[in-house]
C-alpha cells in the first residue's frame, strides 16, 4: 500500500493487538492513529509530560484528535478525589492504536500532573470540586 506518509512498523507478532494489518485492508478506514511512528510517540510523550496548564492540556486532546484520531477521556472519579490515580485517564478503543502507545500517553498525563498539581487543581474546579475550598 502506497501511502503519502510514513507509518508506525507493526509490533512483533502476538506482542500487541492494534489490528494494524485489518486498518490497511480496509480501504475507508481512518488510518491517521499509523501516522504515529515511534519516533513522533517519543516527541509526544515528552510533550504530554511537560504540560504547563489544563488549557495546554486541553489543546494536546483536541489535536490528538484532530491529527491522529485519538480521542484522550480525563475525568475526576466520582469519589473521592486524594492523589493522581483518582484521575480517570483513558484513550477510547481505535484499531490501529499500539497497547504500549494505549498506556505510554495516560502515563505521561499522570507524570505532568505529579510535576504541575495546579492541571489538577484547575481540572477538578472544572468541575466545582474544589469550588467550596
Amino acid at each position: 500500500m502506497n501511502l503519502p506518509f510514513p507509518i508506525r512498523q507493526e509490533c512483533p507478532p502476538g506482542a500487541c493487538v492494534c489490528d494494524r494489518d485489518r486498518l490497511l485492508a480496509d480501504p475507508v478506514a481512518d488510518i491517521r492513529v499509523l501516522r504515529l511512528t515511534k519516533e513522533e510517540e517519543k516527541r509526544l510523550i515528552a510533550r504530554l509530560e511537560n504540560l504547563a496548564s489544563l488549557d495546554d492540556l486541553r489543546r494536546m486532546q483536541e489535536r490528538l484528535q484532530a491529527q491522529l484520531g485519538i480521542v484522550v477521556r480525563i475525568l475526576p472519579s466520582d469519589n473521592e478525589v486524594r492523589t493522581t490515580r483518582g484521575i480517570f485517564i483513558q484513550l477510547d478503543e481505535q484499531p490501529g492504536l499500539c497497547r504500549k502507545t494505549r498506556s505510554a500517553i495516560p502515563a505521561a498525563i499522570r507524570r505532568s500532573f505529579d510535576n504541575r498539581p495546579e492541571i489538577v487543581y484547575a481540572l477538578l474546579n472544572e468541575r466545582d470540586l474544589l469550588a467550596g475550598a
